[in-house]
């Protein structure tokens, strides 16, 4: 009988995750091969105490997202661990591959998500507070033209539609996705340097998101700023986060702290971790420089500002459940089924 649940949960958790991991390195291609026989019993230790500790919290209502994520694991890991080997060998579904796995390992790694949010949040706070006391900071801060005029001149410029053709902002919203994805892989491997230049790169720019943010809210111009960054920014700036977060993955692992791991293992533990967050990011940005060519740079009176606000909104929310969600039960129930 379980006295206490949330301290159950606590001292359960990383056998779960550890379970989980295994099971999702298992899903890949290139992870349906044999294993040896101290993996092969690992696997069957963390199955049976999963399988326990199911059996124990199913008497408690209280938490019903542990025991849905448990029945899973499980049910998962008796399909692995009972199945007879002669299963045709699954093809990669990138459907299920970016609903399923990348979910997935985003939420395994959910705490340098979080480390990577507060990094560039703190950037966006310096950047605003240079610009709030000293103005002239903006010409070092803004970039791609940005402090060569006021934000009121340019809203009033694009509105005219004075600004850059169809083609033009069509090419510069591929050069924009293009660098975006250089950037997110450089925030990646920058976890080389102990992530220090991961965290380096996400605070430089967190300022200058600060900056134009306050720039354009000091002119008066907060409702533009919105339409304009929301619809393809409530995808971008994620999809940067996570690439941050890739980048903390791997600075952690070459840190080791509490892990007596040689190197060599914990970067072989990550590796899966890392292809599947990166090439999540690029899928993202992909999508992010789509609705800049074809929506953001679009502005009033040609698209109304509250629908690109609402557009965004509702697609921040849609991403923000798809990471917390997704994959929880449906590729679990194919491994049941297989």
């Amino acid at each position: 009988m379980i006295i206490d649940l949330d301290r159950f949960i606590e001292r359960e958790r990383p056998m779960w995750d550890e379970l989980e991991y295994v099971l999702d390195r298992l899903e890949l291609p290139s992870g349906r091969k044999r294993l040896d026989l101290a993996q092969a019993k690992r696997l069957h230790y963390l199955y049976e105490r999963a399988a326990a500790g199911l059996a124990r919290i199913q008497t408690f209502s209280s938490d019903p997202e542990v025991r849905e994520h448990l029945e899973s694991l499980v049910a998962r890991a008796y399909a692995l661990i009972h199945s007879t080997g002669r299963e045709r060998k699954r093809r990669f579904n990138p459907f299920e591959w970016f609903v399923g796995t990348f979910p997935r390992t985003f939420r395994r790694h959910w705490r340098a998500f979080a480390l990577s949010s507060a990094i560039l949040a703190a950037g966006a706070v310096f950047g605003a507070a240079a610009v709030w006391f000293d103005p002239d900071s903006r010409h070092v801060l803004m970039p791609w033209g940005h402090a060569d005029m006021r934000p009121s001149e340019r809203v009033a410029q694009e509105e005219a539609g004075a600004g850059a053709g169809k083609e033009m902002k069509t090419a510069f919203s591929t050069m924009l996705m293009t660098n975006n994805i250089k950037v997110s892989i450089l925030a990646m491997t920058l976890g080389a340097t102990w992530a220090v230049g991961t965290m380096v790169l996400l605070f430089h720019n967190g300022a200058i998101l600060g900056a134009v943010m306050l720039d354009y809210i000091r002119d008066g111009q907060s409702e533009f700023l919105a339409a304009w960054l929301l619809p393809h920014g409530s995808v971008e700036i994620p999809a940067i986060l996570i690439a941050g977060q890739a980048g903390l993955v791997l600075g952690a692992a070459l840190i080791g702290r509490g892990d007596r791991k040689p190197l060599k293992v914990r970067l072989r533990e990550i590796l899966p971790s890392l292809v599947t967050l990166i090439f999540g990011v690029a899928v993202l940005l992909v999508w992010a420089g789509i609705l800049e060519a074809f929506l953001s740079q679009y502005h009033a009176p040609v698209v109304p500002y509250s629908l690109k606000i609402a557009f965004g909104s509702v697609q921040l929310v849609l991403l923000a459940a798809f990471l917390a969600l997704s994959g929880r039960r449906g590729a679990r129930r194919k491994e049941l089924a297989a």
